[in-house]
């Protein structure tokens, strides 16, 4: 067989380096030569159940010699050294049975190499069409044998002849997919704790000439009294900045972690193999000339991210602003930003460089503390996801703050933000609404998704996706010193009506519950706000509080200040009794340890006062302190994106359906048959239509799901897809327990009553493989008013019962299903089960391209599908969740 380019792969092992994985070929002679002469007598032993100090001529040739069909096996290296082997032969005389094996060089064992061949060796043979693996262990080889039972696949075992004979069935299952997830969330996080925690840095092309970007970033690392030593890397120069500096990283006596490039790109590769011949860890490459530049710079970032992880390394970047973690053990500032935040609770990832300094600008300013922050550019390896699995661990982050230009892996991104919502807040800005496109130079495809589907989909994930950078900040100042509401009512205690009026209208328009505001006059001191706060905290019929301070005369301002001044409110909440306190200070002492969060509108100042802060010993905000908003509006909006979040957190996770095996199996041979009928080769839609340099754009400006494909030639669509015929259509269907009323399509519903011979409501469900997201389902009344209208809702299948009944609720029309005006109320929960069969359909088989269910008549008595259509394609490759670890392509 051909040699199968798409097994390869590059992947993080367990301790955060990297490895390449790919089939052994011919000219791997010499290496395999050189792995067995490092391996152990004992690896040897528990390999070949007896000695063999070397491997003879013909058995390396048939070793290397495969037809990657019967006889198969991968490798895995770091640079030009092969790390381990795994393999696998086909057993005659069982169908669908091989013989699998490993060997790890001693000195990689414990790093997850073998787990992640395994599961690598497990989707090539279900590419062969195995269906079970055997392996034989010795009794005291207990590190393989706890590799193959903690995979999580169905395993069986038993004793014979003084051996293990251990036999997998290779069909995924929710244990191995949890296994698979868990392993690569460690492994993920650990790559990116070692960019965040190096011990020693150095700076490639930190000139002598002032503000040049490799000076700046090394002064920065000096000015920010990094905890380990920094060496500038010079061809000449003895000394940078006063630090000795080193003509090649090589040169460098000790051990390096981290290197900053920041030379010409056409000399990026170079420091790259410098570095991989160090034992760098990982690469922030601030140097620019890449994917951003054209075709000639994609294929340099490309050359360089392959380069790097072929070597064990992860690279930030390139054409990136740089990491930093203010962690006092670390105090890392490899940045070229010239302001850098404070310490404090929220982790930060952006992608874009240049607009790095103003976010971190802009975060100083309001004086909120960042735990970690990495720009990463034209985010060629690094990406969010990456970050993602780190904060999710870690201790000093509370709360992650995205700013997206694009998403590489969205289906990746959805899985991952849903899991850590559900233990911090994700607040994210993502630009290109109206284009979906993709900066030049960014490794990632344009989404298909209208920007409406897109947000429906980070909802259903937690994220709070909020308009632009002035949100983004308002809630996080929120979620990082406040805690969340436990509802969605309103108190609001002011010193003047008309911004207790506004303040309580921006809540009503919000969908929050204002309670009727407190107006405490003109008049009120600090006595009065903390009388008044501290009642309506303890008021069980409140939620949240808002508070609203503005002096209503001149020279109340400075009054005021003297007066914090004097109280010594810089830090202090607890100073005085409430005749010398200011009104900060009274309600920044009430917020220490309150339950219920506290905003403020103080003086028209927006971030962490210095009045409003409750400060530790580093005198940087702490819990409890309050944010400020500059009009009472602005504290009403994030107020509002936080409890919309903290509903999501409070409501039951749901649960999805019981899967019906025998019916996924059937539906899985109907379309195999299918396809197979078709021809062998059949086009999708996944593709966009990539402009130059990948900066792609969306095939259609509208939605996709606006209208059914029409048919093209020879039973396909214009775009590919195989049409298929309605009886093979209600078969499908059937499988999962849904009956077609009329196969073969249906005519446009004459109106809410639905098509004639139906009588209720037309509703209209579409199912489609998206080429970023993976299954989607869309919702909504059938229809050309709907459609005009585009009341449609989106969801990520498969849905659980709790999300199939939000989707049904999301479209502005759904009161007609409820009984509006007095009509009678339609079979929603029948409505909701068509729903959950149809989305794991659409998740059971990636095949189904696109399926539309359109009219589906719902009336009081039931649910009919009156129309079906559908169309196939094969699918690129398994979906991610279900094939082995890997990260993504450098040009994807």
């Amino acid at each position: 067989m051909k040699y199968p380019d798409h097994w390869e792969a590059d992947v993080v092992l367990a301790d955060g380096g990297t490895a390449h994985l790919r089939p052994i070929r011919s000219d791997d002679a010499e290496s395999l030569r050189s792995f067995y002469a490092r391996l152990s007598s004992e690896t040897i032993y528990y390999r070949f159940f007896g000695p063999r100090p070397q491997l003879s001529e013909r058995e390396i040739t048939h070793f290397t010699t495969l037809d990657h069909d019967q006889r198969a096996a991968l490798i895995a290296t770091v640079g030009d050294s092969m790390l381990a082997v795994v393999r696998y032969d086909k057993l005659r005389e069982e169908p669908g049975v091989a013989e699998v094996a490993f060997l790890v060089e001693d000195a990689h064992q414990g790093r997850g190499i073998g787990s992640v061949l395994l599961e690598h060796i497990a989707a090539a043979a279900r590419e062969r069409r195995l269906r079970r693996f055997v392996a034989h262990v010795l009794p005291d080889n207990r590190r393989m044998a706890k590799i193959f039972r903690d995979a999580g696949y169905r395993a069986e075992q038993r004793f014979e002849d003084g051996v293990i004979r251990l036999t997998l069935d290779l069909e995924p299952t929710e244990t191995s997919i949890e296994v698979m997830t868990a392993r690569e969330h460690r492994a993920e996080s650990r790559s990116i704790q070692r960019l965040l925690f190096p011990r020693s840095v150095a700076v490639v092309g930190a000139s002598r000439e002032a503000h040049s970007v490799g000076q700046t970033v090394l002064r920065n690392l000096l000015t920010g009294d990094f905890s380990g030593p920094v060496y500038p890397v010079h061809p000449t120069a003895t000394a940078v900045a006063g630090v000795r500096a080193h003509p090649t990283v090589l040169d460098i006596a000790d051990d390096v972690d981290l290197v900053v490039v920041a030379v010409p790109a056409g000399a990026v590769h170079e420091v790259v193999e410098q570095s991989a011949g160090k034992g760098v860890h990982g690469l922030v490459v601030v140097s620019a000339g890449f994917g951003e530049t054209g075709p000639a710079g994609r294929a340099r970032q490309e050359e360089l991210v392959r380069l790097a992880r072929a070597h064990g390394m992860r690279v930030v970047g390139p054409n990136c602003l740089g990491i930093a973690n203010t962690d006092p053990g670390v105090r890392l500032n490899a940045t070229l930003a010239p302001t850098m935040p404070g310490r404090g609770p929220i982790g930060f990832f952006s992608q874009s460089g240049a607009l790095g300094i103003a976010i971190l600008q802009r975060t100083a300013e309001r004086g909120i503390g960042l735990s970690t922050f990495v720009s990463a550019g034209n985010r060629a390896d690094v990406s969010g996801n990456d970050l993602m699995q780190y904060w999710e661990e870690d201790p000093a982050t509370t709360a992650v703050l995205l700013y997206l230009e694009s998403i590489g892996n969205p289906r990746k991104f959805t899985r991952l933000a849903r899991r850590l919502s559900r233990k911090k807040p994700i607040v994210a800005v993502k630009s290109g609404r109206t284009t979906q496109g993709v900066p030049l130079g960014h490794a990632a495809r344009a989404l298909t998704l209208p920007d409406h589907a897109v947000s429906a989909l980070f909802a259903q994930a937690g994220v709070i996706r909020v308009e632009g950078l002035s949100e983004l900040f308002d809630v996080a100042q929120l979620l990082a010193y406040q805690p969340l509401p436990a509802g969605d009512r309103v108190a609001i205690i002011d010193n003047s009506d008309s911004l207790g009026l506004l303040a309580q209208d921006a809540a009503a328009t919000l969908g929050l519950d204002p309670i009727a505001p407190v107006n405490l006059g003109p008049r009120a001191g600090a006595g009065e706000y903390e009388s008044a706060l501290a009642e309506a905290l303890a008021d069980d019929s409140v939620d949240a509080v808002v508070t609203v301070f503005t002096p209503p005369v001149m020279g109340r301002i400075n009054e005021a200040a003297d007066a914090a001044v004097a109280a010594g409110a810089a830090g202090s909440a607890d100073g005085g009794n409430a005749g010398t306190k200011t009104v900060a200070q009274a309600v920044a002492g009430l917020s220490a340890g309150s339950p219920k969060p506290i905003v403020a509108t103080y003086l028209g100042l927006a971030g962490m006062p210095a009045e409003l802060r409750i400060c530790g010993p580093d005198a940087v905000a702490g819990p409890g302190s309050v944010p400020s908003y500059a009009t009472p509006e602005d504290a009403m909006r994030a107020l509002a994106y936080v409890m919309r979040y903290a509903a999501w957190r409070r409501r039951p996770k749901g649960r999805l359906p019981e899967r019906d095996v025998a019916g996924r199996d059937r539906a899985r041979a109907l379309v195999g048959r299918l396809l197979a009928a078709d021809g062998p080769k059949i086009a999708d839609d996944r593709d966009s239509a990539d402009g130059p340099d990948g900066a792609g754009v969306p095939k259609s400006a509208g939605d996709p799901d606006d209208a059914a494909p029409s048919s093209g030639p020879e039973g396909r669509t214009e775009d590919g897809q195989v049409v298929v015929a309605p009886a093979d259509v209600a078969a499908l269907l059937a499988s999962y327990g849904v009956t077609v009323a009329a196969p073969g399509g249906a005519t446009d519903p004459s109106g809410p009553s639905g098509p004639s011979g139906h009588s209720g409501i037309a509703v209209r469900i579409v199912t489609r493989e998206d080429p970023s997201f993976g299954a989607v389902v869309s919702f909504g009344l059938s229809g050309a008013t709907a459609a005009l209208l585009d009341d449609r809702a989106y969801r990520l299948a498969p849905l659980t019962d709790v999300e199939a009944a939000e989707l049904v609720r999301a479209v502005r029309s759904a009161p007609l299903l409820f009984g509006h005006r007095g009509a009678d109320p339609v079979d929603v929960n029948g409505l909701e089960d068509l729903l959950l069969r149809v989305s794991q359909l659409a998740d059971d088989l990636p095949e189904v391209a696109r399926l539309e269910l359109d009219p589906v008549v719902v009336s009081p008595s039931g649910v009919t599908v009156a129309g079906a259509t559908l169309g196939l394609a094969r699918p690129v490759g398994p979906r991610p969740e279900l094939g082995p670890r890997r990260l993504r392509g450098p040009g994807l």
